[in-house]
């Protein structure tokens, strides 16, 4: 069995360490690796192959672009000569990126089975490109792997049931596989840290393309960090914006430390010594609950429910007053975090089974 596999941002490398790792371990089983380049900056993507032992895509299709739909397109292409040369008995797509959509639809056109690794997330709110990323990958999937039984809900609501060619698997989630796997490589950063820190992620393209939303997200990280310093690995995108806002903006928020993106065991380092957790991010808010820590959620809407209902994240508007206040909701949480609300760590080897069994 051959499975072509396609990754091109930084948390698809986290997942693909756990089943690739597994693969290579399987007689019969072959993996073909692309990289589509999504996330191309050194900080961002080669530390994490180097790190997690990820092995060497066999193909780097080197695509950036900064237009959702150029960057889709051109990765379809190159995937399809891959296709064309490797002729796999499977394309397997993780989350909801550009690169997601660009494999699904390319499996599509091509008559190649499918498999989607967090199958079934909802936001709800179609205005965010990964929404749309999600929905369109799900109804061309044969196998749709789902990490919560809310996922599984979500499908069964939208009639996927009724489709002979397809079948739906809950299966936990796999990055909790690579934190229980990796937990204990964590490295402290090679710099100076506070001894108590609250860690924050902004990227969203919701936050940063809005300036008010911007201004208002790092005025309020600014007055949280009085009490507590935020340490906050930065996005070159999330960087380019904020200093086109203000070339100063290091020295305005001085309450944030501001660092380029840590590699994943520095991650895991600040996540296993951090108080709280603030962010934009999908991945995150799971990986704070691996790791204990509650969450506070900029944004709308989550596609991680559970966590919110479960009390161990807070949402929060964009406004000053919102945050502020849910902020210090969070620092009344407490919660022993013993709830398995995304399986027991066995999600790459029920979905390898899967794949090997469909």
């Amino acid at each position: 069995m051959k499975i072509l596999t396609i990754i091109g941002a930084r948390p698809q490398f986290v997942k693909a360490a756990v089943l690739s790792r597994l693969i290579a371990g399987q007689e019969g089983v072959e993996e073909v690796l692309i990289h589509t380049g999504q996330h191309y900056d050194s900080n961002m993507s080669d530390i994490f192959f180097e790190e997690m032992n990820i092995p060497k895509p066999n193909y780097n299709l080197q695509v950036k672009s900064k237009f959702h739909g150029e960057m889709t397109g051109k990765m379809m292409a190159e995937i399809e000569k891959v296709v064309q040369q490797e002729n796999p008995d499977w394309i397997l797509v993780y989350g909801d990126t550009n690169s997601t959509l660009a494999g699904a639809l390319v499996a599509s056109k091509m008559h190649i089975k499918l498999a989607h690794v967090e199958a079934g997330l909802r936001s709800f709110n179609n205005r965010m490109p990964e929404e749309i990323n999600r929905i369109l990958t799900d109804r061309v999937s044969n196998i749709l792997f789902c990490s919560t039984d809310n996922a599984v809900n979500n499908l069964v609501n939208e009639g996927f049931e009724k489709f002979e060619d397809k079948k739906i698997f809950k299966t936990g989630d796999i990055m909790l596989d690579a934190s229980i796997y990796y937990a204990h490589k964590s490295r402290k950063p090679d710099f100076n840290l506070p001894e108590q820190f609250n860690l924050c992620t902004i990227h969203r393209a919701d936050n940063t393309d809005n300036a008010r939303r911007l201004s208002t997200i790092f005025e309020s990280l600014n007055e949280i960090g009085s009490e507590t310093k935020i340490v906050l690995p930065i996005h070159p995108r999330t960087r380019l914006l904020l200093s086109e806002l203000n070339a100063d903006y290091e020295k305005e928020y001085a309450n944030i430390l501001f660092f380029e993106p840590f590699g994943y065991f520095q991650m895991i380092w600040c996540l296993q010594h951090a108080k709280f957790v603030i962010t934009d991010s999908g991945g995150l808010q799971k990986e704070a609950y691996f790791f204990k820590k509650p969450c506070l959620i900029l944004r709308d809407q989550t596609e991680w429910v559970e966590l919110v209902d479960y009390g161990y994240n807070v949402l929060s508007k964009i406004n000053k007053k919102d945050i502020l206040e849910n902020y210090h909701q969070i620092k009344t949480i407490k919660k022993d975090f013993n709830d398995q609300l995304y399986g027991d760590g066995k999600t790459g080897e029920l979905i390898l089974k899967e794949l090997q069994n469909y």
